[in-house]
């Protein structure tokens, strides 16, 4: 029968494409491919199953070829398997048929098919196991070599790099998702040894995302869902507010990981990722350490402001509440009070609400800081001032209560 392999092989060939729409398609494996490939097969089998000396190499090289090689096209591994099955039957029938046309055979040729048969499918199950074999590790190199250059790309994102439209490109075709979209990058703290499972959480949320360990923390490309209508699109770019999908990343954050971390302003372009990861860094630093705490950098703007520029940070603080803080017992108080006073738009009675004292008593309160800073509450550069300065409090690195500024405390008297 080797000498008619060429005929062989176009059965089989013909066989496989007429039961696999796969195979007829002719993409990705071409016919020419596919005949190539199984006439090797068909030709070790042959030799196998006769005890002849394999043609170049061993038995199941063929074997092991067609798994590197349908892995690396993308076949799915059933798809071969049953390709192999079908040939398996070909080459069965045609040696039957083989069989039933020698001379003087017919008499014991049933006898010798049913022999020939359990034969001829130990030797297809045997390539099988080792094509399926070799498409596996092909797949597993793959799979490490996509997750390799998959990695490579996104570090070439978070550091700038994609500017190349060449890099934003193929860092998209990588990552499967498309160069141009809603996205934001996120930076969160936790403990290594307990890293945040994060993309199974946002996933829920209907939000791809994709994460790496960078410098201690995790860093992640998050894309968001598209807006709703028009309305939102308009409020988006009127700053009406943060936007849902953003929320509902915030909330998924904070309830469901455990994570202290930082997100960036919304960007479009995957190129931009570079800036929009030193933005969430930013914001990052303004969190307190473990606290679980969520924020998005255009919430933060103050915070990063001043996280950076502890001089800066410092001398608000001096200017705007040194006296207050040099009160010793009153100060928590009246910092509290004027904290929540500031927070419900100077309304004495929903401050008082969430204190639970009286409105006299925030009245009071705010009186005295009024007095001891020699600035009017009523003032909206006071206001300002106390605010801007009681968010520089955690950065502004004071051991001690300052001294009040020299020549401030006119600056605002009644």
């Amino acid at each position: 029968m080797l000498a008619d392999i060429d005929r062989l092989t176009d059965r089989a060939v013909d066989d496989i494409r007429a039961h696999s729409g796969t195979y007829a398609s002719g993409a990705p494996v071409t016919r020419e491919d596919l005949w190539e490939i199984c006439r090797d097969n068909l030709l070790r089998a042959l030799e196998d199953f006769g005890g002849l000396a394999a043609t170049g190499g061993d038995f199941e090289w063929a074997a092991r070829e067609t798994g590197r090689r349908r892995a690396e096209q993308g076949v799915p591994l059933d798809t071969v398997l049953q390709a192999y099955r079908r040939g398996g039957r070909v080459l069965w029938q045609v040696m039957a048929e083989h069989l039933r046309v020698r001379a003087g055979r017919e008499s014991d040729s049933r006898d010798i098919e049913l022999d020939m048969a359990s034969g001829v499918w130990e030797t297809i199950d045997r390539y099988s196991v080792a094509m399926a074999d070799a498409y596996r590790i092909a797949q597993l190199e793959l799979q490490s070599r996509q997750d390799t250059r998959r990695v490579a790309l996104f570090e070439a994102l978070l550091d700038g790099r994609a500017d190349d439209p060449a890099v934003a490109s193929a860092a998209a075709a990588a990552l499967g998702v498309p160069p141009v979209d809603r996205y934001v990058v996120v930076v969160a703290a936790q403990d290594p040894a307990a890293p945040p499972h994060l993309s199974p959480v946002l996933e829920t949320q209907g939000m791809w995302s994709y994460w790496r360990p960078r410098s201690g923390r995790y860093a992640g490309i998050v894309r968001l869902p598209r807006r709703d209508g028009p309305a939102g699109r308009a409020a988006a770019r009127a700053g009406g507010g943060t936007d849902r999908a953003v929320r509902a990343l915030l909330a998924a954050l904070r309830e469901r990981t455990g994570a202290t971390a930082g997100v960036s302003p919304e960007f479009e372009r995957l190129s931009q990722a570079g800036r929009a990861l030193r933005l969430a860094e930013q914001t990052l630093r303004t969190l307190t350490v473990g606290s679980g705490e969520v924020a998005v950098f255009d919430d933060r703007l103050a915070q990063v402001l001043l996280s950076g520029r502890t001089d800066i940070a410092e001398r608000i603080v001096t200017v705007h509440l040194g006296p207050v803080l040099a009160t010793g017992g009153e100060r928590a108080a009246l910092l509290t009070t004027l904290r929540a006073w500031l927070d419900h738009g100077c309304s004495a009675s929903r401050a008082a609400d969430q204190l639970y004292c009286h409105r006299n008593t925030v009245l009071n309160r705010i009186g005295r800081i009024a007095e001891l800073t020699g600035r009017s509450s009523e003032s909206g550069e006071a206001r300002l001032g106390w605010a801007l300065a009681l968010r520089a409090l955690p950065y502004a690195g004071l051991a001690t209560a300052p001294e009040p500024a020299t020549g401030d405390r006119q600056a605002d008297a009644p």
